[in-house]
């Protein structure tokens, strides 16, 4: 009984494992987030060479793609802009209150 807790946990812990080595670097960007993109409906490459392109399909529904639609108009992502970007949005009131502080 004890040897087939043993497998069952060495199975668990290679899964856990294998997920480690493989999952991805960075997490995907989520659905409601609104990209900045390039104000030029172009098809040449960005310069950080990861190209997305974003467009909307019949639906209205907004896609953010790595191949350009066709028969569509699209903007192209900066995606070095949004690896430059700052997610931590400074709040006012501290910094209001740490002026007057001064």
């Amino acid at each position: 009984m004890r040897l087939a807790w043993a497998i069952v946990a060495g199975a668990l812990g290679a899964g856990a494992v294998a997920w480690w080595l493989t999952r991805d670097a960075a997490p995907d960007a989520a659905p409601g987030d609104a990209p900045a993109a390039a104000a030029a409906t172009t098809s040449a490459p960005a310069a950080s060479g990861q190209v997305l392109y974003r467009w909307r399909d019949e639906a209205g529904v907004m896609q953010i793609t790595d191949v350009p639609p066709r028969d569509r108009d699209y903007t192209l992502v900066d995606v070095a802009a949004l690896e430059r970007r700052n997610t931590i949005d400074s709040n006012p009131a501290l910094e209001a209150a740490s002026e007057a502080a001064r």
